[in-house]
């Protein structure tokens, strides 16, 4: 039976999991609250353990295409083809076909609201010569800012043993694309997109239901459940959570909106900051797969429900807030200039010797 929810003894609950978590590193989820204006730590468990990001890799993206702007290599009229190679990612609820033309702002919208992979690459080749040269930009801005658990594998997040992060270091990602770039905040504040009709909602409940939410991105994959770097003020205060490994979307939000109102009410101490959260490069990232997207997902989830009971029926809930949606229109074009001819293969010089 699952104990009523209370708000005043879950910080001893989490105190006691953190514990357990240390010592069983195997059932670690990563969880940072961040006062961004002192860059102080409020509250963590294993924020330096390595992680997949998935679509929160799409914040890294996005800082590299903002610079992109700043630097006029591009601008927000600039057109973003959907190429053969962005058609190719996998999950495409975009529903754009090769030669789709969008612009870069539009572009921006369907990869950090929609969290549209095939988007996410067609930008990434129409800022940087292809999409090879603008990972490796993500990963030079990832050294310039310390992230030094940080490697990025692709401009969407989708499945690379290769992409990993950590909750630090996600912090410090949000923190510089906030900082740099506030005139590009709206991009992280949209609550759905349409693309040609078609609508497509952000995973980011707390914009409508937790008020001060100003972005950022959510992310899911099997191998690292569910994912948040979220961002809200209230009074002149600047919070961040991430959050990752979440079961299930209840969790994450629910869990995201508590820890948020525990740091703007006062209720979390400073403990250092994020800067000096050591990263742990001797831990490998957890593969949630078994325990999410199996037929032992259901015992987990129970097991995760014990311990994060709100939000679910008769228990409080810290999404209370009403707050109406914004939604961006996306019309696409077709491309004057797509050309689907394929490329010549070399004759070999000498007869292959590798197996027919």
């Amino acid at each position: 039976m699952i104990r009523p929810f209370s708000a005043a003894r879950l910080p001893k609950v989490a105190l006691f999991i953190a514990g357990l978590f240390t010592a069983v590193p195997a059932h670690a989820t990563p969880v940072l609250v961040v006062d961004t204006a002192s860059r102080q730590v409020l509250y963590q468990e294993d924020a330096g353990v390595p992680w997949y990001p998935a679509s929160t890799t799409k914040l890294m993206t996005a800082l590299v295409v903002f610079e992109a702007l700043r630097a006029g290599e591009v601008t927000l009229t600039t057109p973003v083809m959907m190429t053969r190679n962005a058609t190719k990612q996998a999950f495409l609820e975009s529903g754009l076909t090769f030669g789709r033309t969008m612009t870069l702002e539009d572009a921006l919208f369907a990869a950090l609201t929609a969290s549209a992979n095939d988007v996410a690459v067609a930008l990434a080749e129409a800022v940087a010569s292809d999409e090879a040269a603008f990972v490796a930009r993500m990963n030079t801005d990832a050294a310039r800012l310390g992230m030094t658990g940080t490697h990025f594998a692709s401009p969407n997040g989708l499945f690379n043993r290769s992409n990993v992060t950590t909750a630090r270091d996600l912090a410090i990602l949000g923190m510089e694309v906030d900082r740099a770039f506030p005139e590009y905040s709206r991009f992280f504040q949209a609550t759905s997109v349409t693309i040609d009709g078609k609508e497509i909602k952000s995973n980011n409940a707390l914009l409508t239901h937790f008020s001060g939410t100003i972005g950022m991105k959510t992310g899911f994959l099997c191998a690292s459940g569910r994912n948040y770097v979220g961002l809200a003020t209230r009074n002149a205060q600047r919070m961040m959570i991430i959050l990752l490994g979440a079961t299930t979307e209840r969790e994450r939000d629910e869990r995201s909106a508590y820890y948020l109102t525990q740091a703007f009410e006062g209720r979390l101490a400073a403990a250092g900051r994020v800067d000096d959260i050591q990263n742990r490069p001797e831990i490998a990232p957890q593969d949630m797969r078994i325990r999410l997207c199996t037929d032992k997902s259901a015992a987990y989830e129970a097991e995760r429900e014990a311990l994060y009971p709100m939000g679910l029926p008769g228990q409080e809930t810290y999404l209370r807030d009403q707050i109406p949606a914004q939604v961006h229109v996306i019309q696409t074009w077709p491309s004057d200039t797509a050309v689907d001819v394929p490329v010549p293969i070399r004759r070999p010089s000498q007869p292959s010797t590798l197996p027919e």
